[in-house]
């Protein structure tokens, strides 16, 4: 049993539409478990026009009936109101007269190479889709999953550890109450002094017509141990994970855990030493791994990072060619943000729930939502039995 999903929809076309699968019956759910997580991507000081237009909202149109999920696929449509700025371009059907096509790319997007596989000469074909506006369609896939992996005990939360310059300190004793406020930060930044220091620093972009990147952190409480396997390549959740995060529009650089900044340490500052105590079994004090092992969970905290680009559109655009007369001329120049790294990790929350949620639908199977509960707390009476 797996949970899986798919999206479709352009970015600026009538909509994006999302299709879960696996999840089980029984569970409750309620709009404001979509809406929520949906008004949260649309946050985040750099923010460009686009989201003054957008108030995005999840129109579930099967799966889920009063209130809970039926076991079968759970359909969502998120409309584009912008669709209305842009119908006689974004048009499903013809139109009557010429429509202008698009012959400007942007370095560090999509559209070249677009345009270059699926033989168009119109580089809003793919633009549209490759716009990291698809990424709606995911967070409402994956606040479903959320609310899934809340009844086996497991929060998945999410915060920003640097954006240009500006990193913030980081803390290894995180807990789910240190996220009780991170929306509140323009920035989702847990350190009041880093937050301030991220803001100006986008401020400085957006008059300099630059955009910033940056790395964030999704963090998962609560996951059992054993999730994931060594035995194939592709069970290992490490590899899942990086898959999913890389998967994210703008993504250049995954870590698990502490990542790259193991990788000069001497093998003996680079694990978690296990201890045995009556009171909480084997356990580590420290979580440079990241709740991963061998390509299985180990009960810690599940800690994974992103690196996101600087976003390609710019205010000031690069130089590029036009495809159609092949002589030089800049980028196509469209509304863009200035920065997106908070948004990106509560689209990286998302796509961590969705990974996570299918290992333990994997582990724990169940056509009701009671069944995969008393699943997890028969093997964790189990794995207890084994200390």
């Amino acid at each position: 049993m797996s949970l899986r999903f798919t999206t479709a929809g352009e970015s600026h076309g009538p909509g994006l539409v999302a299709v879960l699968e696996g999840l089980p019956a029984g569970l409750e759910l309620t709009p404001e478990d979509l809406d929520r997580d949906l008004a949260r991507r649309q946050l985040g000081h750099g923010r460009g026009g686009r989201m003054k237009i957008e108030s995005d909202r999840a129109e579930v149109t099967a799966g889920i009936r009063h209130g809970r999920t039926l076991g079968s696929p759970v359909a969502i449509l998120v409309g584009n109101r912008d669709f209305a700025n842009w119908e006689e371009r974004m048009n499903p059907w013809p139109v009557d007269g010429e429509v202008e096509e698009v012959h400007l790319p942007r370095p560090g997007h999509a559209d070249l190479a677009g345009i270059q596989k699926f033989g168009f000469t119109d580089v809003r074909n793919v633009l549209e889709r490759a716009s990291a506006r698809e990424t709606a369609a995911r967070v409402a896939c994956g606040a479903l999953a959320k609310v899934f992996l809340r009844r086996l005990g497991i929060e998945v939360l999410s915060h920003v550890l640097s954006i240009g310059s500006v990193e913030a300190p980081r803390r290894d004793d995180l807990t789910p109450a240190d996220f009780a406020d991170v929306d509140e930060s323009p920035v989702r930044c847990l350190d009041p002094e880093a937050s301030a220091a991220m803001v100006a620093e986008i401020d400085s972009a957006r008059r300099a017509n630059e955009s910033l990147g940056g790395v964030y952190e999704v963090r998962a409480f609560g996951v059992p141990p054993g999730l994931g396997s060594y035995v194939s390549w592709d069970a290992r959740l490490d590899g899942r994970l990086a898959q999913a995060i890389m998967s994210i529009q703008a993504m250049k650089g995954v870590g698990i855990g502490e990542g790259f900044d193991l990788a000069p340490l001497p093998g003996s500052q680079a694990h978690d030493e296990i201890f045995w105590s009556d009171e909480r079994g084997y356990h580590r004090e420290t979580n440079r791994a990241g709740g991963l092992e061998g390509g299985m969970t180990t009960g810690s905290a599940l800690v994974v990072r992103g690196a996101m680009k600087p976003l390609p559109t710019l205010t000031k655009p690069l130089r590029s060619v036009d495809t159609e007369t092949k002589e030089p001329a800049q980028a196509l120049r469209e509304r863009t943000d200035s920065c997106t790294v908070p948004a990106a990790a509560v689209v990286a929350e998302a796509m961590v729930a969705l990974v996570v949620g299918d290992a333990c639908r994997e582990k724990f199977g169940g056509d009701h939502i009671d069944d995969a509960v008393a699943a997890l707390d028969a093997y964790m009476e189990r794995i207890a039995w084994r200390r």
